[in-house]
C-alpha cells in the first residue's frame, strides 16, 4: 500500500506535519493539547484511512497535557 509520505493535522491551529512511512511499529508520537477530544476526533480518520492500528492515551508528560500515540502490530 502507498502511503503519502506527509501528512497535515491541525491541531487546535498548529500545523503538524507526520511523515507516515516512518511511523512503524512500536513508535509513537506527542500532540500537546487542551483539547484532547478534538484532538483524537482529528486524527482518527486519518489513522483508520491508514489502516493502522494504534493506541491512544491522554497523558501529561513534562507538565504539558496531550495525546500519545503509539502504532501497534497488526
Amino acid at each position: 500500500m502507498l502511503l503519502p509520505t506527509l501528512v497535515l493535522m491541525i491541531v487546535e491551529k498548529i500545523e503538524y506535519d507526520i511523515d507516515w512511512s516512518k511511523f512503524r511499529v512500536g513508535y509513537s508520537f506527542f500532540i500537546p493539547c487542551l483539547d484532547t477530544k478534538a484532538a483524537l476526533k482529528i486524527m482518527r480518520p486519518v489513522l483508520r484511512r491508514l489502516k493502522y492500528k494504534v493506541l491512544t492515551k491522554v497523558v501529561i508528560e513534562d507538565g504539558v497535557r496531550g495525546v500519545r500515540v503509539w502504532r501497534l502490530k497488526g
